[in-house]
């Protein structure tokens, strides 16, 4: 049986049609040459979580504390933050929208990036690599930072029955961290690695997380009251404090919900899984070379 050069053609394309749908552009004619990202692998453990989130009783907020947690698999991070450079080659393929960076060095971290901006880069990075990236849950975050896993470093409803108390802790512990706003934007590799080998967590970029603000309502007895109040639209950010951001802000000193001091900058790493699509893109990948023959 002989095949026409034409419905080669039309099956290949079909492929490479099925491929963009699921990635959202064939990557093999996106502009810009794609760099690996430096990975650490960080094993399963144990540790403690602050959970993300408003908790009240009775009306009033409590702190919940620090709450066991546990991975049972490796989880692969990115070294570095993703760089302003390899963000740009997203921004030339018109898959992501330029930032409002304030450097012009393309080897530094990228700032001035929103939630959005850092699910399209992952989107756009999972297409062109056939691997999984995405960005982190606060729970991963804070096992892959370790010891530099700040949380909710102001306090949390001290006393229920005297919130200006609360407030004054809040203060107190503010004037305590004693960190002043940092606006330069450091090389790679400026506030060093932690014990995981992962570079600059907890310095002057926070990273965005997929975690979403919660508010929780529990009874005396510790029950939960009704359903947890979930808003997506405000997403959970780390770095040297949590702070909760509306998913559209770039610059985090400018507005929005941040706990305590507000971020100096706003960026992003991804972590990795196993490529889903790692074996349908290689087909469409083929057929586009077979026609290239």
């Amino acid at each position: 049986m002989s095949f026409s050069h034409s419905w080669i053609e039309a099956v290949a394309a079909a492929s490479v049609s099925i491929v963009t749908a699921f990635t959202g552009v064939a990557w093999w004619n996106s502009p810009g040459d794609i760099r690996a990202a430096e990975t650490v692998v960080v094993a399963a453990g144990a540790f403690g979580f602050e959970p993300t989130g408003e908790f009240t009783a009775n009306g009033l907020e409590f702190d919940p504390g620090e709450r066991p947690a546990a991975f049972d698999r490796p989880i692969g991070i990115m070294k570095y933050q993703v760089s302003l450079g390899d963000y740009l080659r997203c921004v030339e393929a018109e898959r992501c929208e330029a930032p409002d960076s304030r450097s012009s060095d393309r080897e530094a971290p990228v700032t001035g990036i929103n939630f959005l901006d850092a699910q399209a880069y992952a989107h756009w990075y999972s297409a062109r690599t056939g691997e999984d990236w995405r960005l982190p849950t606060p729970e991963e975050w804070a096992h892959l930072a370790a010891e530099r896993f700040a949380g909710e470093v102001f306090t949390r409803g001290q006393d229920p029955a005297n919130p200006a108390i609360a407030w004054i802790r809040r203060y107190e512990e503010q004037v305590r961290l004693d960190r002043k706003p940092d606006p330069v934007i450091h090389p790679p590799g400026h506030f060093g690695p932690n014990s995981n080998g992962v570079e600059d967590l907890g310095g002057n970029v926070w990273e965005w997380t997929t975690g979403c603000y919660t508010r929780i309502e529990q009874d005396g007895d510790g029950n939960p009251v009704g359903e947890a109040y979930e808003n997506c639209g405000i997403r959970v950010v780390e770095g040297a404090h949590r702070a909760y951001m509306p998913d559209f802000i770039r610059i985090g000193r400018s507005g929005g919900c941040a706990v305590g001091t507000p971020p100096d900058h706003l960026g992003f790493r991804l972590v990795k899984d196993a490529g889903a699509f790692a074996g349908l893109i290689g087909f469409g990948q083929a057929a586009a070379n077979f026609l290239s023959h």
